[in-house]
């Protein structure tokens, strides 16, 4: 017995991200057909959501000027509640994962932003998935969490492709 294409290339993504979501692959093979391309994925506990990158320029270095651009709208649609988002508490564990083309370049996700960020993970290469960590050290005092994740060129220092989601926090 094989499995169709779509199936094998739906579970080989789920198998990225964690065994917690292979149910999660498998219905996204059979919905969608194939496997999402450029998405990176937010889990919260057993929870979790894709987002396509806010950022992205056809797999070519996105320029500062862009990506100044890029992070003034996700600023806004965080206020505005429009980017992809969980409910997270601080007893939840929280991990990212990207695809594999970008994660060979390297990258890193983190929350909040200046002084006040939290690394979920940094200078990762090769690896796909952060790992999980706990919730309670990257959660804002706001009544959400920015997550940003960025693929860099760790050589070049380069950007391809940066995503955002919110993390709305929830009193435990």
């Amino acid at each position: 017995m094989s499995l169709s294409t779509s199936v094998t290339a739906g579970l080989a993504a789920a198998t990225v991200v964690g065994a917690g979501l292979v149910g999660f692959g498998v219905y996204q093979a059979v919905d969608n057909g194939k496997p999402p391309k450029n998405e990176a994925t937010l889990v919260v506990g057993t929870s979790s959501v894709r987002a396509e990158p806010t950022c992205y320029n056809g797999g070519k270095a996105i320029s500062d000027a862009e990506l100044a651009k890029c992070a003034q709208q996700a600023s806004k649609d965080s206020e505005q509640k429009k980017l992809t988002s969980l409910d997270v508490r601080a007893s939840d564990r929280v991990g990212v994962g990207v695809p594999k083309d970008l994660a060979d370049k390297g990258w890193y996700a983190f929350t909040g932003s200046g002084q006040n960020r939290a690394p979920i993970i940094t200078d990762a290469s090769g690896r796909t998935y952060s790992g999980s960590v706990s919730a309670s050290g990257l959660m804002t005092s706001d009544e959400t969490t920015m997550v940003t994740v960025a693929a860099v060129d760790k050589d070049t220092n380069e950007y391809y492709a940066v995503w955002f989601f919110n993390m709305n926090n929830q009193k435990s």
